[in-house]
Parts: C-alpha cells; sequence; structure tokens
C-alpha cells in the first residue's frame, strides 16, 4: 500500500535519517586523535579564495569559448548569429583576463589587510 502524502514520505525519511545518524554520531574515541581541520592563518585563506576564484574564472571563460565557437561553427551565414558569437568569444577572453589578472588584485587586497 503506497504512502499518500508525499509530506508524510519526506517527514518519514527525514525521521529516519535523524534517527540513523543520533544512532550512529561521531565516535569519541575516534575524534581524539584527528587534526583540526582548516587553516591557521589569513594569509592561506586569502590564497586558497584565490585559487578558488582563479579556478572559477578559468572554468567559466573555458566553457564561454566553447559555447561561441559552437555558436560561430553553427550560425549558417545569419550574421546575427554571428556578431552572437563574436560577441561570446569576446567574453571568454575577457574572463581568461580577469583570471590571469586576480592574483594581482588579491595582492593589492593583502596589502591593504596588511599581510605584505
Amino acid at each position: 500500500m503506497p504512502i499518500p502524502n508525499k509530506r508524510f514520505r519526506r517527514a518519514a525519511v527525514g525521521g529516519a535519517a535523524l534517527a540513523l545518524l543520533f544512532l550512529l554520531g561521531p565516535d569519541p574515541a575516534l575524534a581524539q586523535g584527528a587534526e583540526q581541520p582548516g587553516v591557521s592563518n589569513l594569509g592561506e585563506v586569502i590564497t586558497n579564495i584565490r585559487n578558488w576564484i582563479v579556478g572559477l574564472l578559468v572554468a567559466l571563460a573555458t566553457l564561454l569559448l566553447t559555447i561561441g565557437g559552437l555558436r560561430y561553427l553553427l550560425a549558417g551565414g545569419d550574421p546575427g548569429e554571428v556578431n552572437r558569437a563574436k560577441d561570446t568569444l569576446k567574453y571568454a577572453a575577457l574572463g581568461y583576463g580577469v583570471a590571469i589578472l586576480a592574483p594581482i588584485l588579491v595582492e593589492i587586497l593583502r596589502g591593504f589587510v596588511g599581510l605584505d
């Protein structure tokens, strides 16, 4: 017999998950010898943020480059579509440029914060 109410099913699954987490909670004996995760200084945090931003920018620029190239190939001579493809390729180039400049901007931020 199926459970008639969608809310009831969600509540039942959520309750079962909470009960399982409560029963199988973290073992204090295992956590005693564990190292504390994270970073210890602001310089590491800023470096990690910079690496994330550069990776995200490069990924988005690569996606735009791919989309722009496909648009250009599939334009079929339509001037409007060719212009849209060229604009997308320009945005990809802009994204790569910002990704290249991101470490410089982070160094400027480090100077403002006083880490150098």
